[in-house]
């Protein structure tokens, strides 16, 4: 009996649960040409398109099917900048600059430091970011309350990166501002959340036989005699899912605004989600978490397949209801 393989990567160790909704980016891509380098959407259900295969598989110049997500994006606005500069070691947060009163809105009180001075100290700095929040007020779920994040842009420098982010402070960031169709972006999400789960399940331990130890669901030994202690890789019961994950390459099929949501939209809405009203994003391929989960995005940060535009024919808008 061949052996099963492993659950429970050693890669991520350890399976803490995620602290907050909002994942973190920790690194963003390079780019010399102006533009935001990611966004953010909510996770509303999956469905399947038919495209032309444009890859160099045996399937080329054929229709396929493909399995595909759709991403629903809240109204996003641009409310101040964040410099960076290197005090330390690394790099950290060394100025911001805010809209007075789009500061207001998302619940900061003190004024932080005038723009003018800021980029009078240019050469101080190392990058620049948007600080952006969302309102996800009229998606119909979850909490109303405004959330703030950080998208990084692209630039030559400091300052031309600065006077992009300027020309969007007080505006609204669409879906296609941000990512195009046939772009390869990293999503990064909170899995599901399994709750405590046993050896079995969470690491995919063989099950004992019945004469074995009395049991069955559990571990036949902890480790040898010596050294004698229970090593941190032996398989354990515990809290699974609900971690950070992060997937790379995801093909961007399709960008669309609200007035082509029922384009996507299934017959009776996701299933735990409801009926997409705003921009949206059809990926090629599954993502982690349920529906309406939170959802962050960045163009590839690594090498992928030159962009192309996908040519969709046909997008199954059937009922998910009773699958």
């Amino acid at each position: 009996m061949p052996q099963r393989m492993r659950k429970g990567s050693m890669e991520f160790w350890p399976h803490r649960r995620a602290k907050r909704q909002m994942p973190r980016v920790r690194t963003w891509p390079k780019s010399a040409e102006q533009g935001f380098l990611g966004s953010i959407a909510f996770k509303a259900g999956m469905t399947h398109v038919m495209m032309v295969d444009d890859s160099a598989s045996p399937a080329k110049g054929t229709e396929i099917a493909r399995a595909v997500t759709v991403l629903e994006v809240p109204k996003i606005y641009i409310y101040g900048i964040r410099f960076y500069g290197t005090k330390y070691l690394y790099s950290q947060p060394a100025g911001e600059s805010y809209d007075a009163a789009l500061a207001k809105r998302v619940g900061i009180k003190e004024a932080k430091q005038n723009l003018s001075e800021l980029k009078s100290n240019s050469a101080d700095f190392i990058d620049a970011t948007a600080l952006a929040f969302m309102d996800a007020s009229n998606l119909g779920f979850g909490n109303k309350r405004v959330m703030r994040f950080e998208i990084a842009v692209g630039g030559k420098d400091v300052n031309d990166k600065v006077a992009f982010i300027e020309k969007w402070i007080g505006k609204e960031v669409k879906a296609a501002d941000a990512i195009g169709a046939g772009d390869y972006v990293d999503v990064t999400s909170i899995s599901k959340g399994k709750g405590w789960a046993g050896v079995i399940k969470r690491f995919g331990v063989a099950r004992n036989t019945r004469k074995a130890t009395g049991k069955v669901r559990h571990l036949g030994v902890l480790g040898p005699w010596h050294p004698a202690k229970v090593m941190f890789t032996v398989p354990h019961s515990g809290h699974m899912g609900y971690n950070y994950r992060t997937e790379l390459n995801k093909r961007v099929l399709k960008i669309g605004t609200d007035k082509d949501a029922a384009t996507v939209n299934t017959e009776g809405g996701f299933i735990n989600y409801g009926v997409v009203k705003n921009d949206f994003i059809v990926l090629d391929g599954s993502i982690p978490g349920p529906a309406k989960r939170l959802i962050r995005l960045r163009k590839s940060i690594r090498s992928a397949a030159p962009k192309k535009e996908p040519q969709i024919n046909y997008i199954s808008t059937a009922s998910k209801q009773g699958a």
